[in-house]
């Protein structure tokens, strides 16, 4: 969770919500995000001892979540893109939207 924050943190842009999986349920994580005006959406674990925070509705956000996930996946079926060879970033988010374009050239053709 401590990456979490530092992700955040380090985020040029300012988030309204974090979606995350069930891992980064904390309610030290979700104070500390609170300070800042940014809401965690994520599942409670099963182990939760402490009352629930979050009702149902937020969580319908969590649930569209698949949909990166299954980019990721997608993107990781082209090799270049799962270990990085080139050495410039330029090359690399080259090779990252030519692998997009062909995913989204695969659907729609």
């Amino acid at each position: 969770m401590t990456l979490a924050e530092c992700t955040v943190r380090s985020s040029p842009i300012k988030p309204l919500r974090v979606i995350a999986d069930r891992a980064y349920d904390s309610d030290k994580l979700r104070y500390s995000l609170a300070k800042r005006g940014i809401r965690l959406i994520s599942p409670h674990r099963r182990n939760r001892t402490k009352a629930p925070t979050q009702d149902g509705r937020t969580l319908r956000r969590y649930c569209r979540r698949w949909k990166v996930e299954r980019l990721f996946s997608w993107l990781f079926n082209w090799r270049r893109t799962v270990v990085r060879y080139e050495y410039h970033t330029e090359n690399y988010l080259g090779f990252v939207q030519l692998a997009c374009f062909m995913i989204l050239s695969r659907q729609l053709f």
